[in-house]
């Protein structure tokens, strides 16, 4: 008994583990761990439901094969599920797979591809021509992003031959390429995308096409799903037929034995992987005849014929030489480990984070030790553990200082929490980085005014806090003679702040840097309140009510509010004229209500954006697919399949000048 409730424990453990990574990496693209290290613990907690089956959730993560879409896109359901791969990490497993692959089809001989490390899309072609692209979702249901992936130029918007087929690839971002957009990032003073992957995934789902266009998104065509009065013998053969086509396919190998196979891994691992002009995390090892292929089958999550080799996270040694301590917007103060610089994964680390007090105790972290470092979820520098054997007695413990680097004020560490804070919010650290996320283009948006911008100004004391932005037309000259700002640019900053001042509340609402409340917590608590002052004044009750808004969140929205100096902040942004309340939907906004619309083509006056946020305003649905439910296509120049679809269901087709007189805007 005592087992099987130690056994819970773990699992509930694992469950709660594994859920938080699947939502960073699937809904957030910010993985936070390495995938080695969230792949030990799904096995471990496949192990342990294997031991207790009687102790298994009906809602375990090992029933689910990826992520929950994102609400901001048309779903897509797909007839045939759009499974994972199991995952190999080591030689022993792969001669396991090899193994039981034989005791069924004995003359296998596999396919040896690249896995790849980016966002895995499913591409519809209808007698030639590029229909509709959607993510994998949760393998049953994915989002439509076709406008999206149109602007990738190695997706084929008309194919050879008129051929009626679905693919699956994955979409990605070359070394070059991703450099070059980092580059860009900060020479505008912009944040810096954290690697390859989470960049092609945050450009493939933006909700503009215009921005996913702008960044150097690239494919690789990886499977034929299905194809219409098509059949092949072999995967090769599909993807050579695919290449063919038009295609950007998968480079792939053919091998007859899984020695063969692991020698040329090894050969990736050598070096192969580092000279690739892409980043992958692993290799893809496939039966290559599709007969075979049906003949062993697939279980609920993966198939049976093939398997993922997952390459261990990549270690190097290096020495800690000293920890200094960051402070962030919220007074949190992390220490922050100096090290011997490195090479790791394709760059060179010469800091990791300590995340924390407790961090450094657990593994006895000292200053002068040698380490083992390596990146979390390839992306995050961290030390994996100290090499205690080197250690000769000149190693120093840390201890997080009584006061802040950088304002001298005491610190604090309140009971049962990790963190050690400073509670000055005079703090100049906190004062910098509470300017930066204000402007960011989630929060207020104001284009030009980025870290070394406001670096620059407040060292010319020209803003104290972020009030100050509002007062900066009136120090023009100032600005301008800041070295590399210029009239032009400073002219841009002051019209930026300017429109800024229109941007929603739940906009400013997340712009305040409130503790705990993200995006979607400030677009709910607009929508709820519709008004800044009636925020302020909600109790715990009412703020709990919120689905969005729980009790830890509640707390710091009061005491937030209690301020008397946040009072005195948003008093003075109010006076600057900035949005107070939440647009109230007038009686004409419903006219459209509870009407279907699809766009296609190209309008003569209005893009497609604008067109939808003019039905939206007025009560109406847009979505991105015509079916039985839509009520009207607006359609535009080369308006393409929407239309004949629209034609052939009956559904009636309108062009934008219909459109004005439906929703009254006629000039």
């Amino acid at each position: 008994m005592e087992k099987s409730h130690e056994a819970l424990s773990e699992m509930n453990r694992l469950i709660a583990y594994i859920e938080e990574q699947n939502r960073r990496y699937y809904d957030e693209d910010a993985p936070a761990v390495s995938d080695y290290d969230y792949d030990r613990a799904l096995r471990r907690l496949e192990d342990l439901e294997a031991a207790h089956p009687e102790l298994k959730r009906p809602d375990s993560p090992t029933e689910r094969v990826g992520g929950t879409p994102s609400e901001a896109f048309d779903k897509v359901s797909y007839t045939t599920p759009k499974l994972s791969l199991a995952d190999a990490f080591s030689y022993e497993e792969l001669r396991a797979f090899d193994e039981r692959v034989r005791k069924t089809v004995p003359d296998a001989r596999y396919c040896l591809e690249n896995k790849f490390d980016g966002l895995t899309v499913v591409l519809n072609y209808e007698n030639g021509l590029f229909v509709r692209g959607s993510t994998r979702g949760d393998g049953r249901v994915g989002e439509d992003i076709t406008a999206n992936l149109k602007t990738i130029r190695h997706i084929p918007l008309r194919l050879s031959e008129p051929v009626t087929l679905e693919v699956r690839g994955e979409v990605l971002m070359f070394k070059a390429g991703f450099a070059a957009l980092n580059a860009e990032r900060d020479a505008r003073g912009e944040a810096l995308f954290a690697n390859p992957r989470n960049a092609a995934a945050g450009s493939i789902r933006q909700l503009d096409p215009k921005l996913c266009a702008e960044r150097p998104l690239d494919i690789f065509v990886f499977n034929l799903e299905s194809a219409d009065d098509l059949t092949f013998a072999s995967h090769n053969e599909s993807l050579t037929y695919l290449k063919k086509l038009g295609f950007y396919v998968s480079p792939v190998g053919v091998y007859n034995s899984m020695d063969e196979i692991i020698t040329a891994i090894e050969a990736m691992r050598a070096g192969g992987r580092d000279a690739l002009p892409y980043e992958i995390d692993g290799m893809v090892i496939k039966v290559d005849d599709i007969a075979q292929r049906a003949i062993l089958g697939q279980t609920a999550k993966t198939p049976r014929w093939a398997i993922a080799y997952k390459f261990p996270p990549e270690e190097k040694e290096t020495v800690v030489k000293s920890v200094t301590v960051q402070v962030g917007r919220t007074g949190a103060l992390t220490p922050v480990a100096e090290l011997d610089p490195v090479l790791l994964a394709g760059s060179t680390i010469s800091r990791a984070t300590l995340h924390n007090a407790d961090y450094i105790a657990e593994k006895d972290i000292r200053i002068g030790d040698h380490v083992l470092i390596r990146k979390a979820g390839d992306v995050i520098p961290e030390v994996v553990r100290p090499l205690t054997d080197k250690r000769d007695g000149t190693e120093t413990a840390f201890d997080m200082p009584e006061s802040c680097p950088e304002c001298g004020e005491k610190t604090v560490r309140l009971p049962g929490e990790a963190v050690t804070k400073c509670v000055n919010v005079n703090c100049p650290a906190q004062i910098f980085r509470r300017i930066v996320h204000f402007a960011s283009r989630d929060a207020m948006n104001i284009e030009g005014l980025g870290p070394a911008v406001v670096r620059a100004l407040l060292d010319r004391r020209l803003i104290c806090d972020m009030t100050d932005i509002y007062a900066l037309a009136e120090r023009r000259e100032d600005m301008v003679a800041i070295d590399k700002m210029g009239e032009k640019s400073v002219d841009n900053l002051i019209e930026a702040i300017e429109t800024s001042k229109s941007r929603p509340l739940s906009k400013l609402v997340f712009a305040l840097g409130i503790p705990l409340v993200g995006q979607s917590g400030a677009a709910a608590l607009a929508a709820h309140f519709g008004s800044m002052d009636a925020i302020e004044a909600a109790s715990f009750e009412q703020l709990t009510a919120i689905a969005d808004v729980g009790p830890r969140m509640a707390e710091a929205i009061i005491d937030f509010f209690d301020s008397e100096a946040n009072q005195i902040m948003i008093a003075t942004l109010k006076t600057a004229g900035l949005t107070m309340t939440e647009a109230a939907p007038s009686e004409s906004d419903a006219s459209l209500a509870g009407k279907t619309f699809v766009l296609t083509g190209t309008l003569p006056s209005m893009g497609r954006r604008e067109a939808k946020a003019l039905l939206e305003a007025h009560g109406a649905k847009v979505t991105g697919s015509v079916s039985k439910k839509t009520d009207f296509v607006v359609a535009g120049e080369n308006p393409g399949s929407k239309a004949e679809k629209a034609a052939s269901l009956g559904i009636p087709i309108i062009d934008e000048q219909a459109l004005l007189d439906m929703t009254k805007q006629r000039d």
